[in-house]
């Protein structure tokens, strides 16, 4: 396993204070403030923290400030109703005293049912593409020399862009895209741990599908960028450590709010996973 996974493991093997509080801290990872990655899954860990036997099957949170990087997070569990076969929690993230991100997470009991799902696009598989660091390294004189460590650094989990755009001059695309992800390295065999860290690894990618349309990167100074929700509802069993399809699209965009939906499929076509997220793009004066 990598230093850096195993960094990442830290950050999601939160401090217990209370019965329902826990704490965690950050990591930059070259944004302004907290990655909202992070905070979903050290959200969702201290959920599950107070849950038994039942897996969570869908999360929704809001993001509401901007995180101190330098500054631990105190998450708050509200444990709002234990029913026969449904669970669920409220998980208030503090910083300085007032709430930057609320979850609400719900887990149930593993049951059989009726089966479908939609079809898994025909893509070109992990192997061979290049990765989003690798990437990044390519056009990294093009980064002050201050952030360049930070812009090319390795990350927890690998990246490899099915279609990359130049990321400070990208044309015009059509509002979809498609990467591969996993974590770098195996993991423990804890699938509440594996949901953590696909909650922590869809905040990445995402929210950029809206700007495709547009020719618009978020490395563009006039460009302002930030999550505002995040949903997403697990359907199947999957490992972190196994490649992930990652298909994204952007229905719509308006009012400065961007609008993007994801699916998660297994290298074997299985679809384990869907994603939502609504964020704030707002375009200043060069």
């Amino acid at each position: 396993m990598s230093g850096i996974l195993k960094d990442l493991l830290v950050q999601l093997d939160l401090e217990r204070l209370e019965e329902n509080l826990f704490r965690g801290d950050s990591r930059d990872i070259g944004g302004r403030s907290v990655f909202g990655g992070q905070v979903l899954g050290q959200a969702l860990m201290a959920a599950g923290r107070t849950v038994e036997d039942r897996r969570c099957h869908s999360i929704h949170g809001y993001f509401l400030r901007p995180g101190d990087m330098e500054a631990p997070i105190v998450y708050e569990v509200d444990r709002i109703r234990d029913g026969r076969s449904f669970t669920t929690r409220r998980v208030v993230a503090i910083q300085h005293g007032r709430a930057i991100f609320n979850l609400s997470a719900s887990f149930q009991v593993v049951e059989d049912g009726v089966e479908h799902q939609s079809r898994m696009p025909d893509l070109p598989g992990p192997d061979g593409l290049m990765s989003e660091t690798e990437l990044r390294r390519e056009v990294a004189h093009r980064v002050p020399e201050k952030v360049r460590d930070v812009f090319t650094r390795e990350r927890a989990i690998e990246i490899r862009p099915v279609e990359p755009i130049d990321l400070f001059e990208p044309a015009k695309h059509p509002p979809r895209k498609h990467c591969w992800i996993r974590a770098r390295g195996s993991l423990p065999d804890d699938f509440a741990l594996h949901q953590c860290m696909l909650a922590y690894a869809s905040d990445f990618t995402l929210l950029s599908t809206a700007a495709r349309p547009h020719g618009l990167s978020f490395l563009q100074r006039h460009v302002q960028a930030a999550s505002l929700d995040h949903a997403m509802w697990f359907h199947r069993e999957f490992r972190m450590d196994d490649w992930l399809l990652y298909v994204q699209d952007s229905p719509s965009a308006s009012n400065g709010r961007g609008f993007n939906r994801g699916s998660l499929y297994t290298r074997d076509s299985r679809l384990i996973a869907s994603v939502a997220q609504e964020g704030l793009i707002r375009i200043h004066p060069e």
